[in-house]
């Protein structure tokens, strides 16, 4: 249902606003250049720092520029489970494809509290589901067994796992407890080339933001099981991923767009400061690794 590479897009933003019209040429370029998939309000969406009206506009936007050409995965967690619920209905209505919910943040529910969580949800959705367990962000970490327990009472609904856990062992729990239909993906991408010799079948991720047509070849040779094509083009990416997290996330992948595009605004909203000289000098070199620049 998911899979390749799946940009978890950074969302432009132009004198403290949403960029829209960056946004859409955002889009219509990953597109072009061979993305598999979109997530709109995702971390690197920044989606905790926008407001209600500005997450759905941005969902809404996303769908309507894709125009069924790729899917569309709406970010729509939240600590609080109504919230999510609202912003699963908005997500429905701008035409979504599916939607991401990250494990609950700051509240630490434990495992019972998560299949109650997510339970609700998928009780009152109408799209699939993809559950996102991120625990160094999120300080809450959806075990394989609520994983594994969650798709057998919704096998239709919860269909997948964007999976961040840094834990490749989960890729084969998954697998035994869920079945090998059950779509996984990663979350690291540094973790991705390993992740398909284990099972997963694509990444959200953060680099291809920024290397949409280089990832979307690695992802496409990882998955023929060509290898060696996708070790190197691994290699050629590898400076780029570690680049992105020199900095706090989402400012080095804005710097990185802006180099690319002098129509995307590095801009980040606080308590995201803008990127630093010095991870702006790593950036620069590990574009020019990629040949990106």
């Amino acid at each position: 249902m998911f899979s390749g590479s799946i940009p978890a897009l950074a969302t432009p933003f132009r004198d403290e606003a949403f960029d829209e019209h960056a946004y859409r040429k955002l889009i219509d370029w990953q597109i072009a250049a061979g993305t598999n998939g979109l997530v709109p309000c995702g971390t690197t969406g920044e989606s905790a720092t926008l407001d209600i009206d500005e997450h759905h506009k941005v969902i809404g936007t996303c769908a309507d520029e894709a125009a069924g050409r790729v899917p569309v995965i709406a970010g729509a967690g939240s600590n609080d489970t109504k919230t999510a619920l609202w912003h699963i209905k908005e997500a429905q209505i701008a035409g979504a494809d599916a939607v991401l919910l990250v494990a609950p943040y700051y509240n630490r529910p434990g495992q019972q509290g998560l299949l109650a969580h997510f339970s609700y949800l998928a009780e009152r959705c109408d799209l699939p589901i993809i559950l996102y367990n991120v625990p160094g962000r999120t300080v809450t970490d959806i075990q394989p067994e609520t994983v594994i327990e969650l798709h057998r009472r919704f096998p239709d609904k919860i269909v997948a796992l964007k999976d961040a856990s840094g834990d490749l062992t989960r890729v084969v729990k998954h697998r035994k407890g869920a079945g090998p239909d059950f779509c996984q993906l990663s979350g690291d991408d540094p973790l991705v080339l390993a992740g398909y010799a284990l099972g997963q079948v694509g990444c959200i991720s953060v680099t291809a933001n920024v290397a949409p047509a280089l990832c979307a070849e690695f992802h496409a040779a990882a998955a023929a099981g060509d290898f060696a094509k996708a070790r190197e083009l691994n290699e050629r990416l590898y400076p780029l991923h570690e680049a992105m997290f020199c900095d706090a996330s989402p400012s080095p992948v804005k710097y990185a767009l802006s180099r690319v595009h002098d129509w995307f605004e590095p801009d980040t909203r606080l308590p995201i400061a803008p990127i630093s000289q010095e991870a702006k000098v790593i950036v620069d070199a590990a574009l020019e690794v990629a040949g990106i620049v």
